[in-house]
């Protein structure tokens, strides 16, 4: 990568303070930036790095103080999402991965799309359909009747089961698991769990993205459903029958329990768990290690602790809790001034 400052500025729409006719050769975090690197600052926290940062050039929001004179900067309204459209434009990630295999196994009966490429011991069953563009890393398994939109990306060690769709221009990492048993048990007259068959599948709409290590259980009856512009991070478990809407972000370590209704544009952070069987509406945001018990029908609200309750009363209990010791001493102390009060008016 080389380039002028000046086109890069372009691309972003940027406003230039300094020299932009420099060159540069890289992209780098502000702690570790070098010469020749366009670096960035977004974050109020990173600004301790400013003053020692090596970079020849940063991408910084407008009204910045420029107090460094031997750096070149580009003010951007959002620098976060112009190093994004920076990068998307200039080093594009690339998958180098093409043709199929002589270790893959393509069942005959299975139909497998233009300029789709298999990596090393790939299985594509029998009924499997696999659009054009397609790459699919080394020991994915796909069995029987399992579906791949167009232009989607499986990377290594993926198992999709039978019957499962994924979209077009799906993303899904490493170790994920599409259709495994929901956990349906119930008890026997004996005390034993007898397994309750899952017969559904799970349906994977356009554009989603499926985090490391996922597992998404196939409905008992039906379809577990991620709708279109899903993103899922590492190490989320979804459940059978589960709805996710359209364009909801889950963080890493969630849990979604059986049937739960999930509506569009909701943002579920780390370590939240939802109950079964639960409905929660559009534009949703629930804070980390929240444990939601309760629908929450109300759009656009923010939910925070375990049980979840709403942020701001959730705050204020937090608050209360951490003072408890206070307030036990000084109840404590409550106590013996209305003792001593009794003795001596002898109520």
């Amino acid at each position: 990568m080389e380039i002028k400052l000046t086109e890069i500025a372009k691309l972003v729409g940027g406003t230039i303070t300094g020299n932009g006719d420099i060159n540069i050769t890289g992209l780098a975090k502000i702690e570790e930036a070098k010469s020749g690197d366009l670096t960035f600052l977004y974050l109020d926290s990173y600004q301790k790095y400013f003053t020692n940062t090596q970079a020849s050039a940063i991408l910084v929001k407008p009204g910045f103080n420029k107090t460094r004179e031997d750096i070149t900067y580009i003010e951007v309204k959002d620098p976060n999402k112009s190093l994004t459209q920076i990068v998307v434009s200039l080093l594009p990630p690339k998958f180098p991965l093409e043709g199929i295999d002589k270790t893959a196994f393509v069942h005959t009966e299975a139909v497998v799309g233009k300029n789709t490429a298999l990596g090393k011991n790939v299985v594509v069953s029998k009924g499997c359909k696999i659009g054009d563009n397609v790459k699919i890393f080394h020991n994915t398994v796909l069995l029987e009747n399992a579906e791949v939109g167009d232009d989607s990306l499986i990377f290594q060690n993926v198992s999709v089961r039978e019957e499962c769709k994924i979209g077009k221009r799906c993303i899904i990492h490493p170790g994920a698991v599409v259709g495994s048993d929901g956990f349906g048990f119930h008890p026997g007259e004996d005390g034993a769990w007898e397994k309750i068959p899952q017969i559904g599948n799970v349906i994977i709409e356009d554009d989603v993205e499926i985090g490391a290590n996922v597992t998404i259980d196939r409905a008992a009856l039906g379809s577990t459903l991620i709708k279109r512009g899903v993103k899922i991070d590492n190490l989320v478990q979804i459940a059978h029958n589960v709805v996710l809407g359209e364009n909801i972000a889950i963080a890493a370590q969630a849990g979604i329990s059986g049937s739960t209704k999930i509506g569009r544009n909701c943002l579920i952070a780390g370590q939240v768990g939802v109950v079964g069987h639960l409905e929660i509406a559009d534009k949703v945001t629930i804070y980390a290690q929240s444990g939601v018990s309760k629908s929450i029908t109300e759009s656009g609200v923010t939910y925070f602790g375990s049980p979840a309750k709403e942020y701001k009363t959730a705050l204020k209990i937090e608050a209360h809790m951490r003072n408890l010791p206070q307030y036990a001493e000084k109840i404590k102390q409550l106590e013996a001034e209305i003792k001593l009060l009794k003795e001596k008016t002898g109520l």
